[in-house]
């Protein structure tokens, strides 16, 4: 299996400590895929501050082929957050910086390229939606996170171009849950996922739900959880296992992440 995060990296820098840690929902699921096993690469828009500069060195250190990311002039993108017992509090970011301001252009080159993958992850906040087109005419498959604080319109922007979708509605009670996956259901989508923080998460594959509790452990930092069980939900379902089997498995890996500093390590100061 080849798999590619598409969009978005940042910093996190948590306040309260004066660290911040690379992280991003496109590069948290490439990073996340590597850890797995999994043949896996990002492509992306680094920054040429001292931020993207980072990042990208982690990237390169871990070993994820970013070949096809673009190095552009200005800010990276940068999220401010503060951990209080365990939990993650968005405090602003810069919107995606370079991410959002010098979208991706693809080439003749980077659609040869994004040919030469089973799966590629992308989210509300990649700043990729106008690809979308263009990859679901790809070999490959598509999966999107559409976050917590998705709108109904960008949901329908996406949700017909994906295989995979999934939501954090953590408010949400079961039968709500079950009826919104019911109702954005479409004839491209294979499965829909809603995590619901330390509820259960549920999934829809367009005949019958699924339904798993969380693997529940006293958190260092929620960073990243809800990437996390996407990720190895989504290895682990393209690799073989049963929906009810792959939850149950992305659970346990996202158990894990929330036991580890930032999304996944790598945290340096930051004046």
């Amino acid at each position: 299996m080849k798999v590619l995060g598409l969009g978005d990296n940042v910093v996190d820098k948590y306040v309260n400590y004066k660290l911040m840690y690379p992280g991003g929902n496109a590069l948290n699921f490439a990073v996340f895929s590597k850890k797995l096993g999994v043949d896996s690469s990002f492509m992306g828009v680094f920054g040429t501050d001292k931020e993207g500069q980072y990042v990208k060195k982690v990237v390169e250190e871990i070993g994820l082929d970013n070949s096809h990311s673009r190095l552009v002039e200005g800010e990276n993108g940068c999220a401010r957050v503060e951990i209080k017992d365990g939990d993650r509090i968005f405090l602003g970011s810069n919107e995606g910086g370079v991410t959002q301001t010098n979208p991706i252009r693809l080439s003749a080159e980077d659609k040869d390229y994004l040919k030469t993958f089973d799966l590629i992850h992308m989210g509300l906040y990649s700043h990729v939606n106008h690809l979308l087109p263009v990859l679901k005419e790809l070999p490959g498959k598509i999966s999107y996170d559409f976050s917590d604080d998705f709108t109904e319109a960008e949901v329908q922007k996406a949700i017909a171009a994906v295989n995979f979708g999934f939501f954090s509605m953590s408010d949400e009670n079961d039968e709500d849950a079950k009826q919104f996956l019911h109702e954005h259901f479409t004839g491209n989508n294979e499965v829909l996922v809603i995590t619901r923080g330390a509820n259960s998460a549920i999934a829809y594959d367009g005949q019958r739900f699924y339904e798993v509790v969380p693997v529940l452990k006293e958190p260092v930092d929620t960073m990243a959880a809800g990437d996390s069980f996407l990720t190895a939900f989504l290895i682990n379902y393209l690799s073989g296992d049963d929906i009810s089997t792959a939850m149950k498995k992305g659970n346990d890996f996202a158990g894990d992440s929330c036991l580890i500093e930032g999304s996944f390590g790598y945290g340096v100061s930051y004046e």
